[in-house]
C-alpha cells in the first residue's frame, strides 16, 4: 500500500507539471525544477530508514552536486531548440551532455 501511495503522489506531481506547462510553459518549468521530487525522495527515504542521517546527508549532497549536470542538460537543450533541431536529436545531445556531467559528478564524489 505504501508503495502505491508513493507512486500515485509522484505521478500526480509529474502530471500537474505537464498540465500547467501546456498553458504556462515557464511556470511548468519552474514547478518542475522545484525540489518537489527531492522532497518526496527525502520523505520516502526517511520513512524507510528513520534516523539514518548519513543516508539523508549523502542523498542531499548528491542532489546538490547533481544540479550541475542537470543545468548542463537544459543549457544544451536550450541551445539545440533555438537552432530548431528535431526533438530526438535535442534529447540525445542533451542526455549525452548530462551523462558526461553525471560521470564527472560521480567521479568527484568518490
Amino acid at each position: 500500500m505504501q508503495f502505491a501511495v508513493k507512486l500515485l503522489l509522484t505521478n500526480l506531481i509529474i502530471i500537474a507539471c505537464t498540465q500547467i506547462g501546456r498553458k504556462f510553459p515557464t511556470m511548468g518549468g519552474l514547478i518542475a525544477t522545484m525540489p518537489l521530487t527531492s522532497l518526496l525522495v527525502l520523505l520516502w527515504l526517511y520513512s524507510d530508514n528513520p534516523g539514518d542521517s548519513r543516508l539523508m546527508t549523502d542523498y542531499t549532497r548528491g542532489v546538490l552536486w547533481g544540479i550541475i549536470p542537470t543545468v548542463l542538460f537544459f543549457a544544451v537543450a536550450l541551445v539545440c531548440f533555438r537552432r530548431q533541431w528535431p526533438l530526438p536529436l535535442v534529447l540525445s545531445v542533451s542526455f549525452a551532455a548530462w551523462l558526461a556531467g553525471a560521470a564527472v559528478h560521480q567521479w568527484l564524489l568518490k
